[in-house]
């Protein structure tokens, strides 16, 4: 520690001083690995892809491609698909939005909760039953927000809302699955 001595400071200073900027590199590191920091885009929806998908023009006139995390809508060939395209649209086109993003996709799209004002676009996709509960990836929800989705898909089943009116509606992650299928 002599230069420690050599600045000023006493040894106990200088170990908390090493200390703290290991810690802070122990953090950084593990920040790091969990991947990038949330992100926050906010604009106006100028596009929707389908029932799960939408194009958010922000201020400076980019666009962001974002899918709604936590949520599964049927495709535009299913069945429901189209219905789920048009009441996300009543929610959302032309109107302001958070989006509240963790990820991008394989796509490049961003994945993040979607709000209007203080509702949850996707929460709402599920409880108007054009929606799934996207167990395969609830692990990057919160734990609120994973039993809030899953409690209201398993109200709207109960209520036979939107696509659960079907004897048996097939889930897009299957749905995909069969068109694959040679």
């Amino acid at each position: 520690m002599s230069l420690a001595r050599e600045n000023g400071l006493s040894s106990e200073t200088a170990r908390s001083a090493v200390l703290s900027f290991a810690l802070a590199v122990c953090l950084a590191v593990a920040a790091g690995s969990a991947g990038a920091a949330p992100w926050v885009v906010e604009g106006r929806v100028v596009g929707v892809t389908d029932g799960d998908t939408i194009t958010v023009l922000d201020a400076s006139k980019a666009q962001h491609i974002v899918r709604l995390g936590g949520i599964d809508a049927p495709k535009r060939k299913q069945p429901f698909g189209s219905v789920a395209k048009e009441a996300l649209s009543s929610v959302v086109f032309d109107r302001r939005v958070e989006a509240r993003c963790w990820k991008r996709d394989r796509y490049g799209r961003e994945i993040c909760s979607v709000f209007v004002g203080t509702r949850d676009v996707g929460l709402a996709m599920i409880r108007d039953g054009y929606a799934w509960h996207y167990k395969a990836f609830e692990q990057e929800q919160s734990a609120e927000d994973r039993a809030a989705y899953a409690r209201t898909e398993v109200d709207a089943r109960s209520a036979r809302k939107g696509l659960w009116r079907d004897a048996a509606p097939v889930p897009p992650w299957d749905w995909r699955k069969e068109r694959k299928a040679p």
